[in-house]
């Protein structure tokens, strides 16, 4: 009964086995549902495809800030259209990327403020890229009002300090592969340790952040079970109370049955 809360099975990295690799994920590893995340023009139109081909898996649709420099007022009014789609339940992944800063930071900025302003209108939550930008997201979220929809704070780096703002900010935090890193700083076990039970998310990012043991190699959205069982293990819970916790929790985020 697990919910993978952000995948990219879109990805050409899964173009040879993207049916086996998801029907791999609900046989072997127990994944119930899953939230593809469209970023860009064309990541949007194959999320939507998948969304479309699969009851179980649904959309989230945004601009990436990778992209921002190329987001058009024409793509900020498709993805308001889209919020009309009956398999998209969340904007993004939007946000900041300070650490490949492909996109000018004021223009990161702007298309991030103006997505909020669209889920806001719409109330629906967002989900947020975040990397080497902790301080500006927070106050960019503080200033545009974000805590009205909430949403997740997608593969969470900062520190204890910043997810106490972010859940003040009515944001869950969203854990990946980085907790079973066995070679990794402590602070992503920690932040899984101390995160509030019922403000966790599961995810996998695929094909990115593989989990141990498949670290450096592409990631698939049934290993979102490895992510759980490490959580699991580090609060001193079993499998099952962490797994039907984080369902909960999805299905509140998303608004689904």
């Amino acid at each position: 009964m697990l919910f993978d809360t952000h995948a990219h099975l879109n990805d050409p990295k899964f173009a040879d086995d993207r049916d086996q690799v998801i029907r791999r994920a609900r046989e072997e590893f127990g994944v119930q549902t899953i939230i593809n995340v469209g970023y860009n023009r064309e990541t949007i139109r194959t999320t939507l495809e998948l969304a479309e081909a699969y009851d179980f898996i649904y959309a989230a649709v945004g601009w990436h800030p990778h992209d921002a420099k190329d987001c058009t007022e024409e793509d900020l009014a498709w993805i308001r259209e889209l919020t009309e789609h009956p398999k998209v339940v969340a904007l993004g992944e939007m946000g900041l990327d300070y650490y490949w800063d492909n996109s000018p930071r004021d223009v990161q900025a702007e298309v991030f403020r103006r997505q909020i302003a669209i889920a806001r209108e719409t109330g629906y939550p967002i989900i947020i890229h975040d990397r080497d930008a902790h301080e500006d997201v927070v106050r960019i979220l503080k200033e545009e009002g974000a805590d009205e929809v909430g949403g997740v704070m997608h593969c969470f780096g900062g520190d204890l300090a910043i997810m106490e703002e972010c859940l003040r900010l009515n944001f869950m935090i969203g854990l990946g592969g980085p907790v079973t890193f066995k070679n990794r700083a402590t602070l992503p076990k920690e932040i899984a340790r101390n995160v509030p039970l019922d403000r966790l998310l599961l995810e996998t990012d695929c094909p990115y952040l593989a989990p141990h043991p498949y670290r450096g190699k592409r990631n698939e959205t049934g290993y979102v079970r490895l992510v759980a069982e490490a959580i699991a293990e580090l609060r001193g819970i079993t499998f099952e109370e962490l797994a039907q916790a984080t369902q909960e929790n999805a299905k509140r985020l998303f608004r689904l049955p």
